[in-house]
C-alpha cells in the first residue's frame, strides 16, 4: 500500500461511530481528531475542508449518508422488532389475567460495596410489568420482562448487574429473546444468569426455555404501588390465556401468570 492509499474501510463501525456521523452532520463540522474521527475519516465517510480563513472543519461525505441511512433503517427495523414482542408480551400477560404494564419507570434498590450504605435507590425502566389480579397484597406476585431482539443489545445488558438486580427488587426477572435471521432465538438458556426465567419466540409463539427462580415477597413497596396507581394497564384481549405459550397447557401461564 502506498502512502497516498486509503483502507477501504475500518474493521468495524459500530453505533459510536454512527452517533458521531450524526453530530457531526447536524453540527458546523469542528473536528475531534480522536479514535472515532479517524476511523470514519479512514472510512471515506467524512472528509476535511480547509475553509479561506485556514482552519479545518468535517464534512459528512456522499458515503458516509448512505452508511448513515443503512444505520437507521436497521435500528427502526429492530425497534419494530422490540415493540413488537414488548406487545406481544404484554398482551399474553393480560389474556393469562394479570394486569400488564408497559413503560413504567419504578425505584428499586440495588446493592452497593460501600457497607456504610449497602443499598441504593434507582429507577428501573421494565419493558413489561405486571402482577396478579388479587385484593390479597402478598400474592400479587409482580413479574418484570425484559425484552432483546438483538444478540448484541442482550450481551451489554447481562454486563449491567446493577439493572439486573433493580428488577429482581421489584419481582421475578424473565428475559424474553427474539429470533435472528435464521430463525434461532438469539441466545440459549445457560447464558441467562440463573436468577432469572427465559422465554423464547418459535415460529411466532412465546415458550418457556426456563423458569425463574421463586422469591418469597410481602408486597410491593409503597412507591411502585403509586406508580401503577397512576398508569393505564394494558388491554386484556379475548383469546385464550395459552394461544402465545407453548409447552404443557398446565405450564402455559409460563408459571409467571399463576
Amino acid at each position: 500500500m502506498t502512502p497516498l492509499e486509503v483502507p477501504a474501510a475500518p474493521a468495524v463501525l459500530g453505533k459510536a461511530h454512527a452517533r458521531r456521523l450524526r453530530d457531526i452532520y447536524r453540527s458546523a463540522g469542528w473536528p475531534s481528531q480522536d479514535a472515532l474521527e479517524i476511523d470514519l475519516l479512514a472510512a471515506g465517510l467524512l472528509q476535511r475542508v480547509q475553509a479561506a480563513t485556514g482552519h479545518e472543519t468535517l464534512r459528512v461525505t456522499d458515503a458516509g449518508l448512505q452508511w448513515l441511512a443503512g444505520a437507521l433503517a436497521r435500528n427502526r427495523a429492530a425497534m419494530s422488532a422490540h415493540e413488537a414482542l414488548v406487545e406481544q408480551v404484554a398482551h399474553a400477560m393480560g389474556r393469562a389475567g394479570r394486569l400488564a404494564w408497559r413503560g413504567l419507570s419504578l425505584r428499586a434498590q440495588v446493592p452497593t460495596a460501600d457497607a456504610a450504605k449497602p443499598m441504593r435507590w434507582c429507577i428501573a425502566r421494565p419493558d413489561v410489568f405486571s402482577i396478579r389480579q388479587t385484593s390479597v397484597e402478598s400474592y400479587v406476585e409482580p413479574i418484570v420482562h425484559e425484552v432483546k431482539v438483538r444478540r448484541a443489545d442482550l450481551l451489554g445488558d447481562l454486563r449491567h448487574e446493577a439493572k439486573r438486580a433493580a428488577y429482581l427488587h421489584l419481582g421475578e426477572c424473565w428475559y424474553v429473546l427474539g429470533c435472528d435471521a435464521r430463525g434461532e432465538p438469539i441466545a440459549r438458556p445457560e447464558e441467562i444468569p440463573l436468577d432469572c426465567g427465559v422465554m423464547w419466540l418459535s415460529q411466532g409463539r412465546l415458550e418457556v426455555a426456563r423458569t425463574a427462580r421463586r422469591r418469597v415477597r410481602q408486597g410491593l413497596p409503597f412507591g411502585v404501588w403509586m406508580a401503577l396507581a397512576k398508569a393505564t394497564p394494558v388491554a386484556a384481549g379475548d383469546e385464550n390465556p395459552q394461544s402465545l405459550l407453548g409447552g404443557n397447557p398446565a405450564e402455559g401461564d409460563q408459571r409467571a401468570a399463576a
